[in-house]
């Protein structure tokens, strides 16, 4: 017979509830148990752990007095997001999403770290320097080339009289008043000293006497053209509209050529006597004009416009605090200056730490509103610039409401809004300026106050101003006077060691831009970014690493640098570095 199957063998007994053998068991099941959510809870617990450091890194960065909801524009919005909109933000607010909480964060985390770890770091060799061809170039617009007309002494022996009445701030009277100097050369006119419109968003009453030298102005182009202070009696009570005389900007198209001046205006000028242009803002052509008076032209405004003696004296403290010295005599400062700039100090004796970074933050709230981009700051932000609008810009308004406009996020993308201090601050802290640089804050009221330049005074506390410069007692002549403050600041950032613009269409920037380039002598840079490129890079702030950011936006800066004549239609006022206005010495 087949032998039998041995039987499986035998399971152990179960233990019972209360044997060694089933504690041991419960204990080893209750460690794996515990196991899995315990490994859960360390993960979650170092994810918040890096979450809780990156919000306390930017909370380094933001201003707490300034949490509660603004009403008025010296307060901030209620922000949907305190940290500057991106591309990404502004997208997701058009498509009805509620703003990313954190655009800007993680660069402006990263610029914090790397300002620390810079201290110990040389700076950049040529972050206070232009490019050696720079030096090439010297001031020559103050050369005559043609016959005086400092012997013309009556009105018979001119063409007749031109009156200007310049419109907007200090910056677009400047270049009016130049422009009306070639005109009346061009028409062989007696110029009448401009008068200067009041507007309802600078709100100022001054007059040319109360900015410029009125004498030296007539004195120093007395070869070029004749200048008198008022129109002569038998011309003052001619009603100037009713006679034909009155020309606005409908009447001169923009840029026009100097062709238009002599076909449109001359017949008006010899059959009347005088014409009065109304506005005459950028009505003037920079190509083709003859080369002499594309030189006056220069002249006038680097040479002939001299700030009245209280605006030099308060300039030259302003100067004198920022350097911890009296002003360095050189034209420039004979410019901006006269005889309240100090003896001449060679430049090598000049004191390192003395040197200055001037900024220009065009982000009053006029900008902000004009230029129709988003800022993050929700409902409120959109509802108050609207408002604003309706008041000083009507007419945009009625556009805006007829007319589909380009989107807030293309228009960033585009490099059309200005930039914001938060953007600025990353782009100075990627160029190398040290965390301890002073820095001069030029400007109007910073639209969203204390809460809008939190990232800038955090990274950089050495911040300054006009205001906080000089006392309230210095302060007070120019109160009320925005276009007399402007010149202040004009000076502080003509006479900086080096200039940064965040808005390259700044009538200001463009100013002081070409002042240091025409007095500057290849010691005096200016920054100016390409905004439409720097907006492609901050987009992607969530996942940009700072080594490229800064390697990108130093590329950016270098390439604006870059030492070149003057392109065909390019301001003079903005880049003077051509022959009418500046010789090469190299020829």
């Amino acid at each position: 017979m087949p032998e039998a199957a041995s039987p499986p063998p035998l399971l152990p007994p179960p233990a019972s509830a209360s044997s060694p053998a089933a504690s041991v068991l419960r204990t080893r099941r209750r460690r794996r148990a515990w196991r899995r959510p315990r490994g859960l809870l360390c993960w979650g617990a170092l994810v918040a752990f890096f979450f809780l450091m990156n919000w306390w890194m930017f909370s380094r960065l933001q201003d707490p007095a300034t949490r509660p909801r603004f009403r008025l524009r010296r307060h901030p919005p209620r922000a949907t997001n305190s940290s500057l909109s991106t591309l990404e933000e502004v997208n997701a607010t058009e498509k009805g999403k509620r703003p990313h909480p954190v655009m800007l964060t993680h660069l402006l985390a990263l610029a914090a770290h790397a300002l620390a770890e810079a201290d110990n770091r040389p700076e950049p060799k040529d972050l206070w320097k232009e490019p050696i061809n720079a030096t090439l170039w010297k001031p020559c617009s103050d050369q005559r080339d043609w016959k005086a007309s400092g012997n013309i002494s009556s009105s018979e022996e001119t063409n007749g009289y031109i009156i200007i009445s310049a419109n907007g701030g200090i910056n677009q009277q400047r270049v009016a008043i130049c422009n009306a100097v070639t005109i009346s050369r061009l028409l062989n006119a007696t110029l009448v000293i401009p008068k200067f419109l009041y507007s309802n968003v600078w709100l100022d009453k001054s007059q040319f006497r109360d900015i410029y030298q009125e004498d030296y102005f007539i004195k120093y182009l007395k070869p070029d053209i004749r200048i008198v202070k008022e129109l002569p009696l038998e011309l003052q009570s001619l009603d100037l509209e009713a006679i034909g005389s009155l020309v606005n900007d409908t009447d001169v198209m923009k840029e026009a050529k100097p062709s238009i001046y002599v076909k449109k205006i001359l017949p008006i000028l010899l059959k009347n006597r005088v014409v009065h242009f109304v506005g005459f803002g950028n009505r003037l052509s920079f190509d083709p004009i003859p080369f002499q008076l594309q030189r006056l032209r220069c002249r006038c405004n680097f040479h002939a416009l001299r700030f009245v003696h209280k605006i030099q004296e308060t300039g030259a403290l302003l100067v004198e605090r920022l350097h911890g010295h009296m002003p360095h005599l050189s034209p420039l400062q004979d410019n901006l200056l006269g005889h309240f700039a100090g003896k001449s100090i060679p430049s090598g004796n000049r004191n390192e730490s003395s040197k200055y970074l001037a900024v220009h933050l065009r982000f009053e709230i006029d900008m902000v509103a004009y230029s129709m981009c988003y800022f993050g700051g929700g409902k409120d932000e959109e509802e108050e610039l609207e408002m604003y609008r309706q008041i000083h810009f009507p007419a945009l308004t009625e556009i805006k409401r007829t007319t589909k406009l380009p989107s807030a996020a293309f228009l960033r993308s585009e490099g059309k809004c200005p930039l914001a201090p938060e953007e600025a601050v990353l782009m100075l802290a990627a160029i190398g300026f040290k965390r301890r640089t002073s820095i001069y804050i030029a400007g109007a009221e910073i639209y969203g106050g204390r809460h809008r330049m939190a990232a800038i005074s955090r990274l950089y506390p050495a911040i300054v101003t006009k205001e906080t410069l000089l006392s309230p007692s210095e302060l007070e002549p120019f109160r009320n006077f925005s276009s007399q403050l402007a010149a202040l600041d004009f000076i502080a950032c003509a006479s900086a060691d080096a200039f940064a613009m965040t808005d390259p269409g700044s009538q200001f920037s463009s100013l002081v831009q070409g002042y240091r380039m025409y007095y500057g002598g290849g010691d005096l840079p200016t920054l100016r970014p390409n905004k439409r490129r720097l907006a492609s890079i901050l987009v992607k702030n969530a996942t940009i690493e700072w080594k490229e950011f800064e390697t990108r936006v130093n590329k950016l800066i270098q390439q604006t640098k870059q030492v070149h004549e003057r392109p065909i239609a390019r301001s003079i006022f903005r880049h003077p570095r051509c022959p009418e206005c500046m010789c090469r010495t190299d020829n």
